[in-house]
């Protein structure tokens, strides 16, 4: 029995190929499941009135840092107001120089908070540094618009240096903006600085008359009404491409220094674009508190941390935060909820036309210019000072925009240099309709040396008492100035009151009118001037004045003549006209300058400044 099972058992050995015996197992039987339609619908009811309930999950990985927010995404509720014209009225730093710039990146917290700025205090001027197309023509004129759209054109006004390629001037249409200057123009260039600097010093003197301890309450006062004709508010000076004004005006920096130094005290802003932080002077970066590091051309220039500053994308905008080292992306002067780069020009001018259309007010004082054509008529008339002398407007400077004097009690002489047509003999035709208008015929004198004849003419005959047109003549003329001049030489006994008042001689004074020297000059070895040399230092105690005008040709080495020596030797001012700048350095350190007809260099103790000579109809 137990054999017969053993044996059923056994397989039949062959070998060949057996498929091997397998053991089906039936499957395990599904479980019956009993479908409810009720639990179904339930479900969806469920879902459905949860949807859209609450907040949305907390999104742990942020989208990447890569499109730029405009400005109507970082200032809440902008629209427009009937007093303040279109404003972020939902901003909580309206008014009160706080504004966003742009996005910070805080991975670590999961968000992302807008960069704002604070400009009230003591981070009141502003440096923004990167490389090469970095963004830092955009994150200025975003800052601008930011302002423009949080601050009336009355709370806040600017002034731009355009030297970064064109984007500045996109804003010059905003009624914030009180001029524009580029590169090219160096005029207004000086002109706007010029602008800031004498609106620096006046604002100085305003608050020692109005007893002001801090521009916090000139801002409050001014609020209340209280300074009603002033129509400055803070200003901001802007300065985009550094780099420019060491390469081509590095006249202005010591006056951006001055700014830096001293003007957040009386709301006078800078806001500055370069390219490396340590081509700023160092005053300027001292005092530039709020730092905008984008992109570095190379990292190792980073201020904040070379290291993160490897990690910034080479893409506009971005850049990393001074006090946290988060990254963060500018945002853009553009109203119209796009983040675009391709239209942003589009962007801006539609910003500036919305802003421009919403404000009825005043706009920002314009920057004034020198005009190009100036009439005797428009100056003060002469004045007479103590002893018979003379002070005579000459025209406008650049500057503060007001009358330049000679006073001829003061420095009796005058020289002039410049190209032909610069305005040379104008300048002696001015002189001479001073000199016709302060004395009368028997009070003063003129001798003409006009070899061109080109003066004599305005000279009226009644004050003309000798008009050299050659050397002999000028020889003759000379010498008898000198015999005449050696009669008013003071004695020992003359007290120094009485020297000022020149009461020790008596008849007219004497003005020497001398127009092409350099036509005299060149036609004899000695000056024919040579008599009156003695005489120059006590010029106007004597009644002895000296006008000499020569051309710009060869002036470099008509500085080495007698006559012009001892004139700039005593101090006394020159009027530069146009003149090549081949010439090299005059009148101390002077650099000449190709100017239009009456522009001129006015050089008094070695200190230049342009003015405008009044002309002569």
């Amino acid at each position: 029995m137990v054999q017969a099972r053993v044996a059923s058992q056994v397989v039949p050995w062959t070998s060949g190929w057996v498929v091997p015996r397998t053991l089906e197992t039936p499957p395990d039987p599904e479980p019956e499941t009993e479908e409810s339609e009720d639990e179904e619908a339930l479900l969806d009811v469920a879902l459905d009135r949860l949807r859209g309930s609450g907040p949305d999950a907390h999104q742990v990985w942020l989208p990447p840092l890569d499109e730029p927010s405009p400005l109507d995404a970082l200032l809440p509720g902008i629209a427009p107001d009937k007093e303040r014209g279109l404003t972020a009225s939902r901003w909580p730093g309206t008014g009160k120089l706080r504004v966003p710039v742009g996005l910070v990146d805080k991975p670590f917290e999961q968000r992302r908070d807008p960069l704002v700025v604070d400009l009230a205090g003591a981070g009141g001027h502003v440096a923004v540094a990167g490389g090469s197309q970095s963004g830092k023509s955009t994150v200025a004129r975003t800052l601008i618009a930011a302002l423009a759209l949080t601050h009336t054109p009355a709370e806040v006004q600017f002034y731009c240096l355009d030297f970064g390629g064109g984007g500045l001037s996109q804003l010059a249409a905003l009624p914030h903006v009180g001029g524009v200057a580029a590169r090219l123009n160096p005029e207004r260039v000086h002109r706007t600085v010029a602008e800031v600097m004498t609106l620096l010093a006046r604002r100085e003197q305003f608050f020692v008359d109005h007893t002001l301890d801090s521009m916090q309450s000139y801002r409050r006062r001014r609020a209340a009404g209280e300074f009603p004709d002033e129509p400055f508010g803070d200003v901001f000076m802007v300065v985009d491409g550094w780099s420019t004004v060491r390469q081509d005006y590095d006249d202005l920096i010591p006056k951006f220094n001055e700014l830096a130094a001293r003007g957040l005290n009386y709301g006078i802003h800078l806001l500055i674009t370069t390219t490396r932080w340590v081509e700023l002077s160092a005053q300027v970066r001292d005092q530039a508190a709020t730092r905008l590091e984008l992109r570095m051309g190379d990292p190792m220039d980073s201020e904040i941390d070379t290291r993160k500053a490897r990690s910034v994308p080479r893409t506009g905008g971005r850049g990393i935060t001074a006090d946290s080292k988060m990254h963060f992306l500018a945002g853009l002067p553009r109203l119209d909820g796009s983040g675009s780069l391709e239209d942003l020009g589009e962007g801006v001018a539609h910003l500036v036309g919305e802003i421009s259309r919403h404000w009825s007010g005043p706009a920002a004082p314009q920057v004034r210019m020198l005009p190009h054509r100036l009439p005797v008529s428009e100056l003060p008339s002469p004045e007479a000072t103590e002893g018979g002398g003379m002070r005579l407007a000459l025209g406008l400077d650049q500057d503060a925009l007001e009358p330049v004097w000679h006073d001829f009690s003061r420095t009796p002489h005058l020289i002039a240099v410049g190209d032909t047509e610069s305005g040379k003999t104008n300048l002696l035709r001015l002189i001479t309709q001073g000199i016709t208008a302060r004395y009368a015929p028997e009070e003063a004198k003129i001798i003409a040396v006009d070899y061109r004849r080109t003066l004599v003419d305005a000279i009226p005959e009644e004050y003309r008492i000798g008009h050299v047109i050659s050397l002999d003549n000028l020889n003759e003329t000379i010498e008898g100035a000198a015999r005449a001049m050696k009669t008013r030489v003071p004695r020992a006994d003359i007290s120094p009151a009485r020297m000022r008042r020149c009461d020790w001689w008596t008849g007219p004074r004497l003005f020497v009118l001398v127009d092409d020297y350099d036509m005299v000059s060149s036609n004899s070895f000695q000056s024919p001037f040579e008599p009156l040399f003695e005489h120059l230092t006590l010029g106007y105690e004597m009644g002895l004045h000296l006008v000499v005008a020569r051309s710009a040709m060869g002036a470099g080495r008509g500085l080495s003549d007698g006559l012009i020596r001892r004139l700039d030797e005593a101090n006394n001012p020159a009027v530069l006209l146009s003149c090549p700048p081949t010439e090299g350095r005059l009148f101390g350190n002077a650099k000449p300058l190709n100017l239009p007809p009456g522009r001129a260099l006015h050089i008094q103790r070695r200190k230049p400044r342009l003015v405008q000579t009044a002309l002569v109809e």
